[in-house]
């Protein structure tokens, strides 16, 4: 008995320090990952600042044209008076309100639909090669002829924009369902089928599972193409929204008023990104976090 307890004590005591090194080199690696960050942060803002700082001296000193170029100092001008007098086309919290509902709307179809037939497609090969050709002509049609021909149809309303959106986000959204459904291990269907699993299960608690990585993938490029529809279709022909902001500055000569709508697009963008990231995360929280030994991308 003394021997046996003898023995389990050096093991318990030659596991521990295998443990300790364990989790300091996790400390380590995060240590170096919030290093890394950081210096990222701080490169980051030392090139806004050169950017703007260059752009406010070139525009003090006459070497850019303020009427052309215009400059740092006029964009902010420009923000105050949009938001504290408001727009021509109203407050720009309307206008802003108009685009992101337009986005939003265009965003949410499209990915649906995309997703829908991506995967109809990916499951069923005689569907998808009935409608190859058809889904081949639609995308090489150029989205600005698309912004006409929906003007056209849906007048200066925001039904046209909400239309070129979801043909934006909905071929960025399918060409990844599809090829996810496609990349999908057939030996996990067979598996499920053999199970007894009906083709809607296998569907549903299989191949959509699996084609989720490639479909949350799409989302993040999928939300700026649903924003880039609705500005250009705002710029073609529209009663409100930031994209009509731009065209009337852009008809006025106005470079500030041009910057400061961008810069506004540029925002909502970033924070659209990071609630995409954030439910890119919640979804794809099973997949294991690595930890990178040298911190590179």
């Amino acid at each position: 008995m003394t021997e046996i307890l003898s023995g389990a004590a050096t093991k318990t005591a030659a596991a521990a320090p295998s443990d300790v090194d364990e989790a300091g080199l996790i400390r380590a690696a995060k240590a170096r990952t919030r290093r890394r960050q950081l210096l990222i942060l701080v490169a980051q803002i030392v090139l806004v600042v050169i950017v703007l700082g260059g752009w406010q001296l070139g525009a003090s000193s006459g070497a850019l044209d303020k009427f052309t170029y215009g400059s740092p100092d006029g964009v902010v001008q420009q923000l105050k008076t949009w938001f504290s007098d408001g727009t021509s086309l109203g407050s720009i919290w309307h206008n802003i309100g108009v685009t992101m509902q337009e986005t939003v709307l265009g965003f949410l179809i499209g990915t649906v639909a995309g997703v829908v037939l991506g995967i109809a497609l990916g499951r069923i090969r005689a569907l998808a090669d009935v409608m190859a050709p058809f889904i081949k002509a639609a995308n090489s049609i150029p989205r600005i002829v698309l912004g006409s021909m929906f003007i056209i149809w849906f007048g200066l309303g925001p039904s046209g924009k909400v239309a070129l959106a979801v043909v934006l986000v909905f071929f960025s959204v399918f060409f990844n369902a599809f090829q996810g459904t496609r990349e999908v291990d057939r030996n996990l269907i067979a598996n499920a089928r053999i199970l007894g699993a009906s083709e809607w299960r296998v569907t549903s608690q299989v191949v959509l599972p699996s084609a989720m990585t490639w479909i949350v993938a799409s989302l993040h490029a999928a939300f700026g193409f649903a924003l880039i529809g609705a500005i250009v279709g705002e710029m073609l022909g529209a009663q409100a929204g930031l994209g009509q902001l731009i065209a009337q500055a852009q008809g006025n000569f106005n470079a500030d008023g041009v910057y400061s709508g961008t810069l506004i697009i540029a925002v909502l963008a970033l924070i659209a990104e990071f609630l995409v990231t954030r439910f890119e995360k919640r979804v794809l929280r099973w997949r294991p976090t690595q930890l990178s030994a040298d911190g590179g991308l």
